[in-house]
């Protein structure tokens, strides 16, 4: 039986993920990250250790460790700015190059039949790190959205991040 101290039950499943406790722990009042830029140190951690797929001139890839689909990449400029009015044109130039790119090679190794491109600018416009531009590629397959995000709430991802990045570096360079 519930008490105050313990709640009242509702019909929310809770999923636990104290993986994230960190995260959250550093979030700021207005809902950026306070920790080392994770778009700054992600093109510096050696490859063995690092989610990075490729890297450009004055852009690189990298998989979204909170992914909403299997394959879903980051494409991220390695200055760092927050706002897209910002960029240079060879930046947004290259940046658009490499996200046709990760379409093809996204397509390519998974089989991806749609997508999701975008940017969230601002904290407001749902953005975790805001203070470095960066735009999601997010694949897209028949059928991918299902009961478990609708009802459960939950996200099932089919391929582990290593497995991914592995796949399409490898088809990045092919």
């Amino acid at each position: 039986m519930p008490t105050p101290e313990t709640g009242l039950p509702d019909a929310w499943i809770r999923l636990w993920t104290p993986h994230r406790g960190q995260y959250l722990h550093d979030v700021r009042s207005d809902g950026t990250v306070e920790q080392e830029c994770p778009f700054c140190s992600a093109p510096k951690v050696s490859e063995e250790d690092s989610l990075v797929v490729f890297k450009g001139k004055l852009n690189y890839v990298v998989l979204n460790l909170y992914p909403y689909n299997a394959g879903h990449l980051l494409v991220a400029p390695f200055r760092h700015f927050a706002d897209f009015t910002s960029i240079t044109d060879e930046e947004s130039n290259e940046m658009q190059e490499i996200t046709r790119k990760a379409i093809s090679v996204l397509r390519k190794a998974s089989g991806a039949q749609g997508f999701n491109i975008g940017m969230n600018q601002g904290p407001v416009a749902g953005t975790s790190v805001a203070d470095h531009l960066h735009q999601h590629i997010v694949p897209r397959w028949g059928g991918d959205t299902n009961f478990m995000p609708i009802i459960g709430r939950a996200k099932s991802i089919p391929q582990l991040l290593k497995d991914t990045q592995i796949l399409l570096a490898k088809a990045w360079i092919e």
